[in-house]
């Protein structure tokens, strides 16, 4: 009998990678406060409450709170299932949250291909232009608010 092929060492990388849960320092500034915002709304959505105001004062702008909420509900219709957020103090990213703050940054960054890259095989083409428009208008309320 033939014996399976054992996994390379660069296998065993990238399952280790998988295994072991991005930090939200990886994230730039945008996507990191976004992730922030993320669970803010769904804890706030659990039990019922508007998480604009409490968004506007950890975020230090209405403006900022706003767009926020705008494109977590745009990435809560656009996405796949439902979204898997870490709790709220946590450190560690779920794959759902480091995958929206990686495509944030890369909006920030006005990097249109990586973004696209980012979604790619994950969420439809056509749901992207959303996506694209409200993460532009998160960075920009994010720049007018400093």
């Amino acid at each position: 009998m033939s014996q399976p092929p054992l996994p390379s060492s660069t296998a065993h990388q990238t399952i280790a990678a998988l295994a072991t849960p991005p930090r939200v320092e990886a994230l730039g500034p945008i996507g990191g406060r976004f992730v922030h915002a993320l669970r803010l709304i769904a804890l706030h959505e659990r039990v019922g409450r508007d998480p604009v105001p409490e968004l506007a004062a950890r975020l230090g702008s209405v403006e900022v709170a706003a767009k926020a909420l705008m494109l977590a509900h745009a990435v809560s219709a656009s996405w796949p299932e439902n979204i898997h957020v870490s709790r709220f103090g946590c450190r560690l990213l779920s794959h759902d949250e480091a995958t929206i703050g990686a495509f944030v940054d890369a909006a920030a960054r006005a990097d249109r291909a990586e973004f696209e890259t980012m979604l790619a095989g994950l969420i439809r083409a056509d749901r992207m232009p959303r996506l694209w428009e409200g993460a532009l208008a998160l960075t920009a309320a994010e720049l007018r608010a400093v």
